[in-house]
Parts: structure tokens; sequence; C-alpha cells
């Protein structure tokens, strides 16, 4: 009887031991990640910004009614501390020859008081371009790129269309054969490291590899500035550009 009894007490052991095995090995090892960088920083712009130009719409009234007060040209846009907008910072070498899947979300343009919001967008290549046409008049939207498919496409109000962008391009203007006001740029990447500044002029790139890069800032007028940075796992950095009149 006692016999019995430890055979089956060691066959209910042996069989959780198995078991237990048997999910480790399912599971595999646990999942490795070697620690990102960040690159943060604020571009600025020195000296006199150049005047900004009125723009005129009074050749469609529905696009002159929706501002009552006077509109400017969005080439050069600074606060008082010379907080540099719609500057697009990115990572131009270093990534070797690493892939970067492109997101399923689009990214968002949108023709609303006949000008394009936002003035200068980023995004990756082969990632969904959704263009929205909010005003009471028809636009039409006409990229003219150098690296990439030539498109020009009408858009009635309240309209939208779908598009993409096959290759990297740093920028791409887009204007408005309507309105001939309206211009704006779309960056492309082919890896998900750019950011495009804000009011105040700062920028973040997060979630990169550790290592050596060359760093670019592109406006649309002020050109391009340059820096090389080396930045390890789990470091955060500062870096700042300034651009200065022309």
């Amino acid at each position: 009887m006692k016999m019995k009894k430890f055979v089956s007490i060691f066959t209910l052991i042996l069989s959780i031991c198995l078991t237990t095995l048997q999910v480790v090995k399912a599971a595999g090892p646990a999942p490795t990640t070697s620690g990102t960088a960040s690159l943060r920083g604020v571009v600025k712009f020195e000296g006199t910004a150049p005047k900004a130009k009125l723009v005129s719409m009074s050749a469609d009234s529905s696009c002159a009614k929706q501002h009552p007060s006077p509109v400017f040209a969005q080439e050069v846009m600074t606060d008082a501390k010379g907080d540099l907008q719609n500057v697009v910072v990115f990572i131009a070498e270093g990534l070797g020859d690493r892939k970067f899947d492109p997101p399923t979300q689009p990214v968002m343009v949108e023709q609303k008081g006949c000008m394009y919001l936002p003035h200068v967008l980023a995004m990756q290549a082969n990632q969904p371009l959704h263009v929205v046409n909010d005003d009471p008049t028809s636009h039409n939207i006409h990229p003219t790129p150098a690296n990439n498919r030539e498109w020009n496409k009408a858009e009635p109000p309240g309209s939208s269309l779908d598009e993409s962008f096959a290759r990297e391009e740093i920028a791409i203007p887009v204007k408005c054969n309507v309105h001939p006001w309206m211009h704006g740029y779309v960056a492309v990447f082919k890896h998900p490291f750019f950011a495009v500044t804000g009011k105040d002029g700062s920028f973040d790139l997060s979630s990169l590899p550790p290592g050596t890069y060359t760093i670019k800032a592109w406006h649309e007028k002020l050109g391009t500035s340059t820096q090389t940075i080396t930045i390890g796992a789990n470091e955060t950095k500062e870096i700042g550009f300034v651009f200065k009149g022309m």
C-alpha cells in the first residue's frame, strides 16, 4: 500500500514538472530590450526676422470672408524669444541599413480658411496622407516632388482624399492651383526619427537606437543646419539649432 502511494505521489510530481517545463519552453526566454536614447532641443532664429508678407484672398470671397483680420504668409514664424516654428529636425545619417515599417495611422492636412494646416508636416514613406477640404470652396492639392510621383487632385467642399509617397524626400512643395497663395511642404522619411517644431521651437526625437548621428534641421526659407552627436543607451541629450536672418 505504501509503495502504491509513493508511486502515485511520484507520478503526480513528475507530471507537474513536465507541464511546467512545457509551459516555459512554449513561452520562450524573457525578451531582452536594449536601452534607447532621446534627443531634444529648441530651434532659434537670431536677428531681425523678415517682415511677413500680407496674403490677399480677394480673388475668392468665400476665402476672404473667413478672415476678419489680415492673413500673413507662414514662411518665417518666430515668437518674441526667437523660437522658430515649422522647422523639420531629423536623423540624416547613422541608422545604417535598419528598416522601419510605415505607420498605418494617416497623417492629416486640412485645407481650412484657404490655407494648408499644418503648413509643414512630416511623415514616413508609404504612410497614408489624408487630405481634407473644410472650406466652402473647391481646392486642388498639387504636390510637386523631385523624387516621388507627382499628382494633382481636385477637392470639392467637404470632401477628402488619401494618397502616399513612396520615397524619402525633404521636402515636397505643395500648392493649390485654384488659390495661388496656398503653399505648404511635406517632408517624407524612410524612418520614424523626425519632428516639426511648434510655436515654441521645440523638438523631441525619442526611442533612438544608441549611436553616432548626423542631425539636420530644415527650413523652407532659411536652409539647412547640421550637427553630429553621439548618444548612448538610456541617455537624453539636448542640442540647439540657430538660424540667422537672410
